[in-house]
């Protein structure tokens, strides 16, 4: 039977290579692991070759690449056999547009505001500058509009199976408006010199009945459509006639008319920088092919979860992973109406439907409760995890490093306001201008602020998110909660003190309008409509600024510890004692004790295991120092340095060096490593904006970034280079490997639901996507997996490099978890002392539920235990004892209320064992929660 809430979840990334029959073959496997749930990537209609399922289609359909409806009911069937769930990564913010597979999209394009789709678009109509008539900026050619006009890339063609008119721009399908087909065909005949013949004057009396100004409607295009592509011999009239509207050079009437036809549809056509300044539907953060949708809207909301709906009913959905909640106007009412969905539609299912999000915290920030959410998909408790391995003497000594190498402190917030800045001038300018443009219009509906200026708006405007510190705010149409107006008004003080104009109360109109008390009726009332709209896009706005400027930017600029560079993660954070892991843990345990808590995803910037490499170096500061001053010396001759130009720059190249040691094999680098580099390396120059960027690209740059890696990771133009590196990265890879087992050990023991992304068993060196999405050899891990039953802990620590000591070690936890299941789903979490000179190394606590209990413990700070990463911790290496009055072990002899942590830790850095609790069980203090 498939436990209510899961034990442990396994992430698959389906794609057309990797489909649901391909899932079916390894269920077997995830059921051995110990795995309840199988988490799949988002499965409904995608684009064509989607490798990741986000650019979706069409909600309503199971993806044909995948295997389709036949496909999954095998997957389905199976899942069922063996008693696993399934948890769908679902995808309500934003589906793929352009291209010609979208029917909604496509109708929006044909139709404008006239469209019943158009109000599931988040499109503001009246935006577009310089055209009298409103319309959707389509950002999608390659060259300027003219160019791209006059070189005849744009074609008008004719479909004779639906009877409509659509122009093309390579793959990109632009449906003409209807109420235009009379004008085209009158040219058509005329350019077909048909005008006499019977099928001609068929046509030209099919479009005299539709004269006049919007003809033919909504209502009447089936009938004009299927009429014309009944009247015999039109098809080739039609072919012939259209060479009136074939642009090209040298054929400048035709070029004119094409561009007068386009110039009134209910789309304008655009080069594709013009998204930066220009756009005027909301997209997901910058993707320009990836269109906001509306499901705050009820329609779209009912229409978009129709198949989910059904697969809950049908018992075969046991689970679902909001992606990008923060895009969502008001989640609070989102999940509502997921709630009802569930309740109505699941029937015993509901009482046991699970679902988490997709949701960054910042520092400080808790998780508002949303109707049936369990929690977020885990990315603060990964940081938290990362935090408690490192040592904050080491991360001291890590921030002066930096600080030499790029004459900055390792502070973010200046690196991040600078990233802000970077991103509203460029990435953004589109989603900002809408909102100042709307902003201004409400100053003006009042004679109380008419006077605020457009460029003072937008300046107060501006300082405003530059200082905001979290993704968003959780504003619903009934206004702010107190919470979200302490954080407002925190904000607009923050602003306020960067001012340096006359301030007249404009940060007053801001703060009011940003609450929605403008909103409110009084005497000085404004425009509500206006206002909430504001407000709830503000929302909407400041969570992909805040992504776009950290991770993706930010992220990138500053390299004090990559390890602390992840999603949901700060690259200043301090380390945590086990004193503060564990205060964590027992808010977590109260409030979420059904989070999700992960390692790894496919947004990670690093794989689990080369991050836990990678906190190895707050361990050796001093080495790592020393180390990175001797190959800055050996690589110098490979540096690129031209006038300004320096390839790659100073701090460019500490980041790589970190990158190298965290993915670096076992063994001498390949050219596939080589190629794996080079292509992360030019990703992480674009990201960071500096030298080179995804607009601008400088191509120089980048070539001599690649030429660098290749040439310091040749072995005959820098022997001594990656004879000194590969001596360092092999002991920081066992300090690794150790902080990996204790990592894994918390996963899976704390509170929460652990996930395991694909792939992950062995060791997970992997860089950002799409490096971390590369196939799995899944048939080796289950070869593993049956070697390693009954495991011999000794022979596995002996030959830790082939990663079978972290299956194994994952097996024995997820055993645990399916012996005890109560201990983990609903049990409370109890700090354990540990005394003696190695009290600091170790991270212990007991998860227990009524008697039933699970001693836990995991070692950290390996470098002083391993002779600095030469050799496998033996147990007497550790000295100190784990105090566990009054539990009991169960199936060990023992004695006293002491276990010394060399016996703990005879073969493994961690340890997980069963136990009898003390005494009656305490009242539970969770928090209730109904989670359907």
């Amino acid at each position: 039977m498939v436990p209510a809430i899961p034990l442990a979840t396994y992430r698959l990334q389906l794609t057309a290579n990797f489909d649901f029959d391909a899932a079916s073959a390894i269920v077997p496997y995830l059921k051995a692991l110990g795995i309840s749930h199988l988490y799949a990537s988002p499965f409904t209609k995608a684009r064509k070759g989607s490798t990741h399922g986000y650019d979706v289609v069409n909600h309503t359909i199971i993806n044909p690449e995948l295997g389709g409806e036949d496909g999954f009911e095998r997957l389905s069937a199976l899942l069922k056999a063996h008693d696993l769930g399934l948890i769908l990564d679902f995808v309500p913010n934003h589906v793929g547009v352009f291209f010609d597979d979208n029917p909604w999209w496509l109708d929006v394009l044909e139709w404008g505001e006239a469209s019943p789709h158009a109000a599931s678009f988040d499109i503001d109509w009246d935006q577009l500058p310089y055209r009298a008539r409103g319309g959707v900026l389509l950002p999608i050619l390659g060259a300027s509009y003219g160019k791209a006009l006059e070189n005849g890339e744009i074609e008008l063609r004719y479909d004779a199976g639906e009877g409509s008119f659509s122009a093309w721009y390579f793959e990109h399908r632009l449906p003409i408006a209807p109420e235009r087909y009379g004008e085209i065909l009158h040219m058509i005949v005329k350019e077909a010199g048909a005008e006499a013949s019977s099928a001609g004057q068929r046509i030209l009396g099919l479009a005299s009945r539709y004269r006049g100004l919007r003809h033919p409607n909504r209502k009447e295009a089936p009938a004009f459509k299927a009429e014309l592509k009944d009247i015999e011999g039109s098809q080739a009239i039609i072919e012939r006639g259209l060479a009136a509207y074939r642009a090209g050079p040298e054929r400048p009437v035709q070029t004119l008319a094409l561009h007068h036809l386009l110039e009134r549809q209910h789309y304008k056509l655009g080069h594709w920088r013009l998204a930066s300044s220009d756009i005027n539907y909301r997209r997901f953060f910058d993707v320009n092919s990836l269109a906001g949708l509306r499901v705050e809207d009820a329609k779209t909301f009912n229409v978009a979860h129709r198949l989910v709906r059904r697969l809950i009913a049908e018992g075969k959905l046991q689970g679902l992973r909001l992606d990008h909640i923060d895009g969502l106007r008001d989640p609070a009412q989102y999940f509502q109406r997921l709630s009802r969905l569930i309740r109505h539609d699941g029937g015993k299912a509901a009482k046991s439907f699970y679902v988490v999000v997709e949701k960054i915290l910042g520092e400080h920030e808790d998780l508002r409760p949303f109707a049936g959410v369990a929690g977020t998909t885990g990315y603060e408790t990964l940081n938290v995890m990362t935090r408690v391995l490192a040592r904050q003497e080491g991360l001291d000594a890590l921030g002066e490093t930096w600080r030499q190498i790029s004459n900055m402190p390792p502070a973010l917030t200046p690196v991040l306001k600078a990233a802000k800045r970077r991103v509203l001038e460029t990435l953004l300018t589109s989603e900002f201008t809408v909102l100042v443009r709307l902003l201004g219009r409400i100053a003006a509906g009042h004679y109380s602020t008419r006077d605020f200026s457009a460029d003072s708006l937008r300046q107060a405007f501006e300082l405003y998110v530059l200082n905001f510190p979290i993704y968003r705010t959780y504003l619903t149409a009934a206004g702010a909660s107190s919470d979200d107006r302490a954080l407002i008004a925190e904000t607009i003080e923050k602003a306020r003190a960067e001012w340096y104009a006359a301030d007249e109360g404009i940060f007053d109109f801001l703060r009011d309008a940003l609450t929605m008390d403008l909103a409110k009726p009084g005497p000085a009332l404004h425009s509500a409509p206006r206002v909430r709209r504001f407000a709830l896009k503000v929302q909407q706005f400041t969570g992909p600024l805040m992504a776009k400027s950290l991770e993706d930017t930010a992220f990138y600029r500053t390299h004090r510890l990559l390890a602390l560079n992840e999603v949901g993660g700060e690259p200043s954070a301090a380390a945590l004692s086990p004193g503060e892991f564990h205060h964590l843990m027992k808010a977590r345990a109260r409030d979420w004790p059904h989070a999700m808590t992960t390692t790894a995803t496919h947004d990670t910037k690093r794989g689990e295991d080369a991050r836990a490499r990678l906190v190895a170096l707050s361990e050796i500061p001093g080495e790592w120092t020393a180390a990175v001053a001797r190959w800055k010396v050996l690589n110098a001759p490979h540096i690129v340095s031209d006038g300004t130009l320096r390839a790659p720059s100073a701090t460019f190249e500490y980041m790589l060096y970190q990158t190298l040691l965290g993915i670096w094999p076992l063994a001498l680098p390949d050219q596939s490593l080589i190629e794996r580099v080079q292509a992360y390396a030019v990703k992480a120059a674009r990201e960071a904006k500096q030298e080179t960027s995804w607009l601008n690209p400088n191509e120089r740059y980048e070539k001599a970034v690649c030429r660098f890696v290749e040439q310091i990771l040749d072995p005959s133009a820098s022997a001594e280079f990656l004879e000194s590196l590969d001596d360092f990265a092999r002991r920081l890879a066992l300090l690794g490997a150790l902080n990996s087992l204790s990592q894994i050990t918390l996963k899976a023991m704390m509170p929460g639901v652990p996930d395991f992304y694909q792939g992950t068993e062995f060791w997970d060196l992997s860089m950002v996507d799409p490096d971390n999405r590369r196939p799995v050899d899944f048939a080796e891990r289950a070869r593993v997996l049956a070697e390693v039953d009954r495991p011999d802990w000794q022979a596995l620590a002996g030959e830790w490099q082939s990663g079978h000591v972290k299956l194994a070690w994952i097996r024995q936890l997820l055993r645990l978890r399916n012996e005890r299941p109560d201990v983990f789903t609903d049990g409370d979490y109890e700090p354990l002392e540990v005394s003696g000179r190695d009290r600091d190394h170790v991270i212990a606590f007991a998860r227990r539920r009524g008697r039933q209990a699970v001693i836990v413990a995991a070692a950290r700070w390996f470098a002083p235990l391993t002779d600095q990463g030469r050799q496998w911790p033996r147990g007497e290496a550790f000295e100190g004892e784990l105090h566990i009055d009054g539990y009991s072990l169960d199936g060990m002899a023992r004695s006293g209320p002491r276990i010394p942590l060399s016996a703990l830790f005879s073969s493994l850095p961690a340890a997980s064992i069963k136990a009898t609790a003390p005494g009656a069980a305490k009242p539970s203090t969770k928090r209730l929660r109904q989670y359907a």
